[in-house]
């Protein structure tokens, strides 16, 4: 609506899935959410999907801090719910097809690890027990399900001093692209700061493993800093050298990271959509879902 122009990347999200459910967490029908990734990539999209899944021990929200990524590599029920959940996820990729073919997807589990916010999180499992999380559901998807087009994205919170963005990596193996996801809680110059200090180091590890890196989560709620696109964002990312930069969703006026018609920065999107896109062209011909 604002710039007439579809999105080169939509991102969508599969939480409750996992319960069978008829629409996911934030209230999209399941059954649209197939048609609309299906529409994008016949547009020449890229899809991106993440997944915040409940907590299988506690059945609360990702949120949720229970404990309960030992519970789920222990063996038992928890490992058996886990599995279903797992199974369920796939059911819905592999409906995910064009002219008979299915259609590729980045999909970026158990993100923001390095935060203390979600039940696979900092503080409420181990480094080495988050990696074994990673390389099984992996597993299940690609070895147990064959689904082999999706690639996969490793995205930790913006990283505080001394932090290690490698922690919880789990390895070149069960990875396919490196991001990072960095919010502006209204203080635009450490924003500012942290995004070019985190891409920079993204970078070097990307090109070090000969992968693609992104900006994989980025925004300021309800976008009231004026010409934040032109003035705050796109100066530290013009030449960072990112594939795309995905922006969370527009839920309502009080929560939303994309201009409405009519607002404040409107024609300040506009003018950061046309300004010139530096993108990060490397060969991927080696990459194989």
């Amino acid at each position: 609506e604002i710039t007439g122009d579809f999105t080169a990347v939509s991102g969508f999200d599969l939480g409750d899935i996992e319960h069978n459910a008829e629409h996911n967490l934030d209230s999209v029908p399941f059954d649209v959410m197939r048609e609309l990734i299906i529409d994008a990539y016949k547009k020449g999209g890229i899809i991106t999907i993440s997944w915040h899944a409940d907590n299988p021990v506690s059945g609360g929200d990702s949120w949720d801090k229970t404990p309960a990524v030992a519970e789920i590599l222990a063996g038992g029920q928890t490992t058996e719910k886990f599995e279903l959940w797992v199974e369920r996820l796939a059911g819905f990729i592999k409906s995910l097809r064009y002219k008979g073919k299915p259609v590729p997807v980045i999909f970026r589990p158990y993100h923001e690890m390095n935060g203390s916010w979600f039940w696979w999180g900092e503080g409420n499992c181990s480094a080495s027990d988050y990696i074994k999380l990673w390389q099984r559901t992996v597993f299940l998807l690609r070895d147990k399900h064959k689904l082999h087009n999706i690639l996969y994205a490793y995205s930790p919170n913006k990283l505080g001093p001394g932090d290690d963005y490698l922690k919880y990596y789990p390895g070149d193996d069960y990875v396919d692209i490196l991001g990072v996801d960095i919010y502006d809680f209204n203080n635009a110059e450490d924003y500012k700061t942290a995004v070019a200090k985190d891409l920079a180091l993204v970078k070097n590890i990307a090109n070090e493993k000969n992968k693609l890196f992104a900006f994989t989560e980025t925004g300021l709620e309800k976008v009231q800093t004026p010409e934040w696109f032109t003035g705050v964002l796109y100066p530290v990312i013009e030449n960072s050298g990112i594939a795309w930069i995905l922006f969370w969703r527009n839920s309502k006026e009080s929560h939303h990271y994309l201009p409405y018609r009519g607002h404040v920065n409107e024609d300040d999107f506009k003018r950061f959509e046309a300004m010139p896109k530096t993108l990060f062209l490397k060969d991927i011909s080696n990459l194989k879902y």
